[in-house]
């Protein structure tokens, strides 16, 4: 099975460092690019081809939302899935309706990252994992 490709976009790069390392638990997993702004992810997509965009909310230059909204608009999207700390049903919505694939708040990104992944670009999830993940 081919590695999922993962652009990782937030403007913290502690942050990226991070779930960077986090994720590099999951053999499932490869980390294509990072990107510290919606702009310089738009940039990338097509140069990187990633399965995946873990996409931060708030971000200078480009708001997540509106980054998703683009990148969402091309042909052959990538999954995007919002890593915010904005845990409110307001974002959870906007993100939807920017075409956002998933919704994890960075509160709940050791427990429901990975399994929403999976469940996403159709990885091996165990039952236990599926059933913790929320929408």
């Amino acid at each position: 099975m081919l590695p999922i490709r993962i652009l990782l976009v937030d403007d913290s790069a502690v942050f990226l460092n991070s779930v960077e390392s986090f994720l590099s638990t999951d053999p499932a997993v490869k980390i294509v690019g990072r990107a510290l702004s919606g702009r310089s992810a738009l940039e990338q997509i097509s140069s990187l081809q990633p399965d995946l965009v873990l996409m931060d909310l708030s971000m200078p230059e480009m708001s997540g939302l509106e980054a998703t909204r683009l990148i969402k608009a091309r042909k052959d999207a990538p999954c995007v899935v919002i890593l915010t700390l904005h845990n409110h049903p307001q974002y959870r919505k906007a993100s939807q309706a920017a075409g956002a694939d998933g919704f994890v708040s960075k509160a709940e990104l050791g427990t429901q990252l990975i399994p929403q992944i999976h469940i996403l670009l159709g990885g091996n999830t165990t039952d236990a994992e599926k059933e913790g993940v929320k929408e």
